[in-house]
């Protein structure tokens, strides 16, 4: 058993304490922690996670269980007969020190300040405990700069010095007294100069937390300890953080950190990844070209300018025998679509690459044919709609990740293809009859036929058989309408078709059927009554009724009172219609181009940025401020989105391209 007094535990009146969860009662903290005592030297790590618990961190608050608490986990971190959870229970009161520092005053117990005062010795004595892990995860505990310092220059445990140097760095950052931060200047400066390789990269680190620039001076340095494959295990011995799981971080894991150290200076960001790419090939170490890759794909989804100088880089490693090098070089083709032009015959060879990578999705190949399609060349098309479904074959979605590279959705692949709508409809319209109802990519493959509009007329029939069914009735309609005229046949069945039962519905219904030649006055009732008595926010249909024309003018009023009046989307909408109805660009243009302004200024608000120029584009004209703006807008260096995936690049381009056709209006 641990040396802590159980008849202490025991008469601490925790039926009368707070927790700061009320579905962990105070009475369970200390049947936890006396579990805990009586394990003693069996414990382990699990054993301590119930404990997490009862502290509920990450409510913001301290409980006055914790206090009642504190005494007994600083004791049994203590006990060195707690052999297996002595730094687990360091961990956890460096979580209940940041938790207590962080929360609002007024949510912190009475008496958890006066506890920890009187808790320190026991605290600050994990510090030099003859256990390295627990010294190393009792370094947040440390309360000031010169403490750190003491600890530095006693430390001789690799595995402490490394994350110990770390965090002399952010105590620096924090410090007010110039001459502390002189004493952890000396000793990073020291440490860059006669240090272990591992510790050099370590020091850049901490002295780059009170000093941002040092990652650029010392790139020198950065490039040749990370690419030296002899220094890569050494990584994985000494570079621990403390309150992180896992083990000690990969020279891999270390290149991304040290990546994010050049944050506002791209230039250095990208000659950093190119020289590690460059050392990569010339020494035969795929793991560091593929996260020298992941990073050059971090700059290049947020900076378009990146491109002219990783575009080479990866033609040239679509040759790599490394299958996670090829397939993260072939993805950065696709990204970049047309201008990977050049490289179109190197692509058309993977597309039977089956190499992976691992954890990601798909193969080289399918992001090879995924390139082959942004770049327009016919070779991707022979059994693309096939392989595009192939991984949803009998079941109802593919393996999907979260990071990048990864593949896009089938109709992100498809919807750009309508000049090969011909080439591809066949396969598209054989998996709508064998597997449309219940089938997986049915929305998908009709979002694809209505990008492909007229185009798309030969799939009428498999279109009308999903009008009965309320899950695609909806797409269906759609998809017939932009095939356009020619698709009249499916009039009566549009009027007949299953959607649920809602106003909304109904009225798209009533708008497609005019659409496809139906009653068109019995459509503008329907949806221009709805406008006429809508409320805020949405205030109805207004978009669907700006397709009507000048047949709409009798609505034309409450269409400007919902655009004076309305907010955001509704506004937009109501600015488009009104403009649709009475023909006048003003005042539409002018709430349209309330929409460019806070992308030029603010660089992320894109809110409805792409909808107001391609509304301002049918306009026809343009003013000369909206001009200066969207000049200003196309001339930054940053993809026009605020994804960081491969929508980025699509999203970007579409974008990039609405700017154009605006300012090539007169």
């Amino acid at each position: 058993m641990a040396g802590i007094n159980l008849e202490a535990l025991e008469d601490v009146p925790w039926e009368r304490l707070e927790s700061a969860l009320a579905h962990r009662p105070p009475q369970e903290m200390r049947r936890e922690l006396r579990r805990l005592a009586l394990k003693g030297g069996a414990a382990t790590e699990e054993d301590c996670y119930p404990l997490f618990d009862c502290f509920a961190f990450g409510t913001g608050r301290v409980a006055s269980v914790q206090t009642a608490a504190l005494p007994f986990v600083v004791a049994l971190a203590g006990d060195p007969d707690m052999t297996g959870v002595r730094a687990t229970l360091a961990e956890l009161l460096a979580c209940a020190s940041e938790a207590a520092a962080e929360a609002d005053p007024d949510l912190v117990d009475a008496g958890w300040y006066g506890a920890w005062r009187a808790q320190r010795p026991g605290v600050l004595a994990l510090l030099s405990d003859p256990l390295p892990e627990v010294r190393r995860e009792a370094l947040p505990l440390a309360e000031d700069v010169g403490v750190l310092l003491e600890r530095w220059h006693a430390e001789t445990d690799p595995t402490v010095r490394l994350p110990l140097l770390l965090t002399l760095g952010s105590a620096a950052a924090d410090a007010v007294e110039d001459g502390l931060v002189d004493r952890v200047r000396a000793v990073v400066a020291e440490a860059l100069r006669t240090d272990s390789p591992v510790m050099r990269v370590a020091a850049v680190h901490a002295w780059a937390r009170f000093e941002p620039g040092t990652a650029v001076r010392e790139l020198d340095a950065l490039v040749e300890v990370l690419s030296d494959v002899a220094v890569r295990p050494q990584f994985e011995e000494i570079w621990y953080v403390p309150g992180v799981e896992g083990g000690a971080f990969t020279r891999e894991a270390v290149l991304s950190w040290t990546a994010s150290l050049f944050d506002g200076v791209p230039s250095t960001a990208l000659a950093f990844v190119v020289r590690l790419i460059g050392a990569a090939r010339r020494n035969g170490d795929a793991l560091l070209c593929r996260a020298a890759l992941d990073e050059g794909w971090r700059l290049l989804v947020v900076r378009p300018s990146v491109a002219s100088v990783l575009l080479p880089l990866a033609g040239a490693l679509l040759a790599e025998p490394d299958d996670g090098v090829r397939y993260r070089a072939a993805h950065l083709m696709a990204v970049l679509g047309s201008r990977a032009a050049p490289y179109a015959d190197q692509l058309a060879a993977l597309l039977d690459d089956a190499g992976e990578a691992e954890f990601l999705e798909g193969t080289v190949g399918d992001h090879a044919r995924w390139a082959l399609t942004r770049i327009g060349d016919g070779r991707a098309l022979p059994g693309l709609v096939e392989r595009l479904y192939a991984p949803y074959k009998a079941q109802y979605s593919r393996a999907y990740v979260m990071g990048d590279p990864r593949l896009p959705e089938v109709e992100e692949v498809l919807m750009p293809l309508r000049a090969h709508a011909e080439t591809l409809l066949p396969a598209v319209r054989k998996i709508l009859r064998e597997d449309a109802r219940g089938g997986p990519l049915t929305c998908g493959f009709l979002k694809v036929l209505k990008a492909w509009g007229p185009a798309a007329l030969p799939a009428l029939p498999e279109v009308v058989t999903l009008l009965d069914d309320a899950r695609y009735s909806l797409h269906a309609v759609d998809a017939l309408v932009a095939m356009g005229p020619a698709a009249a046949s499916a009039e009566p069945a549009v009027r007949g078709c299953t959607v649920l039962d809602s106003p909304g519905n109904l009225r798209r219904v009533a708008w497609a059927v005019w659409r496809l030649g139906g009653d068109r006055d019995a459509a503008l009732r329907l949806i221009g009554e709805a406008v006429r008595t809508g409320e805020a926010p949405l205030y109805g249909p207004v978009g669907l009724l700006g397709d009507f024309g000048p047949a709409a003018a009798g609505y034309a009023g409450r269409v400007r009172q919902v655009m004076e009046h309305g907010d955001g989307w509704p506004r937009l909408q109501a600015a488009v219609a009104l403009w649709s109805i009475t023909g006048e660009t003003e005042p539409s243009a002018s709430v349209l181009e309330e929409h460019l302004h806070p992308v030029a200024d603010d660089g992320a608000a894109y809110g409805h940025f792409r909808e107001a120029l391609r509304a301002l584009a049918r306009f026809g004209t343009v003013s000369a401020a909206a001009r200066t703006t969207l000049r200003r807008v196309r001339d930054t260096d940053r993809r026009l989105s605020h994804r960081r995936d491969y929508r980025a690049f699509l999203q970007d381009e579409e974008t990039r391209a609405a700017i154009d056709e605006v300012l090539h209006l007169p």
